[in-house]
């Protein structure tokens, strides 16, 4: 898919929701994904259901109060967000999902929150994260991957929790090492590979923390 096609289809929905992609900008030994994290790995969230007044709102003042507290804004508001590599909307990777079949492959993408934006609402109506306004799905993470913070749509509500430094978590990793050699026809092998290199490649101290 070309540059054009992307911008057109995924990069201006996401600036009508006030995230403004700057392409090819992911720091350097990023994690490649967050998976399997704990309970114990969680250190902030919130919840609502779907009845609740001023729906959107609310998940978009807590999303923010979230983010700001949890560190996941740099001081230019520049954060990641996991987005397909072609234009594969979420609710096409939930039904990839549903019936097991292989998701379209996805990666870390940097953005900066504009001065107006509407994350919940515009953001998941976009369908890169979401379904529609006010049931939104994504996962996003500090550029210093400080903290990760993973939303889901659920039967009865939204779900939104915070994972503090999720490159020592013992489950992330447990999870990542068993991803790594998963031999299965289901397998994103070149998300396996991207795996494999970060996981070889952690600095000595991260090592010993999480190992500990």
């Amino acid at each position: 898919m070309g540059i054009q096609e992307r911008e057109r289809k995924m990069y201006r929905p996401l600036r009508r929701a006030g995230l403004e992609v700057i392409p090819d900008a992911v720091p350097d030994g990023t994690m490649p994904v967050v998976w399997g994290y704990g309970r114990e790995d969680i250190v902030d969230g919130f919840s609502h259901r779907y009845e609740t007044p001023r729906l959107i709102e609310r998940l978009n003042e807590d999303w923010y109060d979230l983010a700001v507290l949890s560190g996941l804004l740099d001081h230019r508001r520049e954060f990641l967000v996991m987005l397909p590599q072609g234009t594969r909307t979420h609710g096409a990777a939930l039904q990839d999902m549903h019936w097991g079949r292989r998701a379209a492959p996805t990666s870390w993408t940097r953005v900066r929150l504009l001065d107006r934006w509407d994350i919940m609402g515009r953001g998941a109506a976009s369908a890169f994260l979401g379904i529609r306004a006010g049931h939104p799905g994504f996962g996003m993470m500090a550029l210093d991957s400080s903290v990760y913070i993973s939303c889901s749509t659920g039967e009865i509500g939204v779900d939104v929790v915070a994972v503090r430094h999720p490159d020592r978590s013992e489950n992330v990793l447990r999870q990542l090492k068993w991803f790594a050699t998963w031999d299965d026809r289901l397998a994103d092998r070149e998300l396996q590979k991207r795996i494999a290199i970060w996981l070889a490649g952690r600095a000595p101290s991260a090592v010993s923390r999480s190992d500990r």
